[in-house]
């Protein structure tokens, strides 16, 4: 409810008042993209602790929205609140990764299907030069640059849709997988590059086909591919051990 004004401020004519923050929800917003960021990137590892009194020291805050980030960032699956004993990265379970990976696949795959139907729109383009770039990387060996266009391609598909609530739930979804490490591991197997790359032309060649069905199972197998890959590498997100063994 608007607050009444005083009598001298109610005699001066001025425009309407926009809605103001809340107090405090700039620092909480930036707080919250930097941990975000960190954790997603892996500068902060799975299981390590995060205190409140580093946090806000870091980002010149109070403490209050450092916890309100947190309490946002452990409803998105990144850190794991346990009272009385601390704040924590949370590492994903094998089943969770899994299940994530289904996920990934559905809308992914669906992404696909979306982009195929919209026909020739300037986002073709720019996964036509990811693919270029990315068959430069996969020559030269550069696992590191080709597991940056991987993450792009992805991206692109997903943008190429032109649905909000997918890209929404999509970005919801890599974070939680922390993506980029485990496609870092995944392309340590051998040859992994090279046939990643290989499903990439692929699906792109369906979609400007217009084949919807023909790229969205395309898609679908390609994650599938790279679930395969991930969870027989030493993934980084699990203190290096080969995921399936546990699975």
């Amino acid at each position: 409810m608007q607050e009444a004004v005083s009598g001298d401020e109610a005699a001066v004519p001025e425009a309407p008042m926009k809605e103001m923050p809340a107090k405090g929800s700039g620092a909480r917003a930036r707080v919250m993209e930097g941990l975000r960021q960190a954790i997603v990137s892996g500068e902060h590892r799975p299981k390590q602790p995060l205190y409140e009194s580093s946090i806000a020291a870091e980002y010149e805050v109070s403490r209050t929205p450092v916890r309100e980030a947190l309490k946002q960032l452990q409803s998105e699956g990144l850190i794991e609140i346990r009272p009385r004993v601390g704040t924590f990265v949370r590492s994903p379970s094998r089943r969770e990764i899994v299940e994530l990976f289904e996920l990934k696949e559905m809308l992914e795959g669906m992404a696909a299907r979306l982009l195929a139907g919209r026909g020739s729109v300037p986002i073709l383009d720019q996964l036509d030069e990811n693919i270029e770039q990315s068959s430069h990387a996969v020559e030269r060996g550069d696992t590191e640059e080709y597991s940056q266009l991987v993450h792009q391609f992805h991206e692109l598909l997903v943008t190429g849709a032109d649905n909000t609530q997918l890209e929404v739930h999509y970005q919801q979804l890599m974070n939680q997988l922390a993506y980029h490490r485990l496609v870092s591991a995944s392309l340590t197997q051998p040859g992994r590059p090279d046939v990643s790359l290989s499903e990439h032309r692929r699906v792109l060649e369906l979609i400007r086909e217009k084949d919807g069905f023909g790229a969205e199972f395309a898609m679908r197998d390609h994650v599938r591919s790279s679930e395969r890959a991930t969870m027989s590498a030493d993934d980084p997100l699990l203190g290096g051990r080969p995921l399936r063994k546990e699975l």
